[in-house]
């Protein structure tokens, strides 16, 4: 099986549950992970696949949402559906302030969980791919020169050639060898792509 295929991390401290579960998840084609305690879970290596975790709310030792707090604080970021059978409107809130992607009572239809989960997998397939185009821009922004940079960032905050020149004290011609060089190591089609990468590594514009 594609070691990038979807994984569905289940975290509850009730063996039926977490083999009706599996059972269901593994139905529509997912891979699944089932841990009993917040400790088994947070043993388990990070995941690089598209993923999400479907979280017991009231759990003996720590319960879900101070399971969603611990993954905050240990920088483990991925979608989180609850399940309950006892839940609050304050639980509710709480969790969904804190970033979950569904809150559902029991009992709910398996198709509502699926499509939660279907959701859930999407949105954090979305997130790795954005991550992964910012590490690509970071890598391709290192390869630049100091002064290749700096032109880097006058061009994406609207300067033109002319107005970049006179800026570095350098000629016009000098500045158009070095804006090509910065499309060709950014691997920029267009000024708008360039923008548009410079904004996804937090570059808005150049200092006057």
């Amino acid at each position: 099986m594609n070691s990038l295929a979807p994984v569905i991390f289940v975290v509850d401290d009730d063996p039926s549950v977490r083999i009706a579960l599996e059972r269901l998840i593994k139905s529509v084609g997912f891979r699944v992970q089932t841990f009993d305690t917040a400790q088994t879970f947070f043993n388990h290596a990070p995941c690089d696949a598209p993923c999400c975790l479907i979280l017991d709310v009231r759990m003996p030792q720590m319960s879900g949402l101070e399971i969603q707090e611990e993954m905050t604080l240990r920088g483990l970021y991925m979608p989180i559906i609850f399940i309950t059978g006892h839940g609050t409107v304050s639980m509710s809130v709480r969790a969904m302030k804190a970033g979950a992607m569904d809150f559902l009572e029991k009992p709910f239809e398996e198709q509502q969980l699926l499509d939660a989960i279907q959701a859930a997998v999407e949105k954090d397939r979305q997130s790795k791919q954005n991550q992964l185009e910012i590490l690509q821009i970071q890598k391709n922004a290192a390869s630049l020169t100091p002064r290749e940079y700096e032109v880097f960032k006058l061009v994406v905050s609207g300067r033109l050639n002319k107005q970049i020149a006179y800026k570095l004290a350098v000629s016009e011609k000098t500045i158009k060898v070095h804006r090509g060089r910065v499309m060709n190591k950014m691997q920029a089609k267009s000024l708008a792509s360039l923008v548009r990468m410079a904004e996804k590594i937090g570059i808005f514009r150049a200092s006057d």
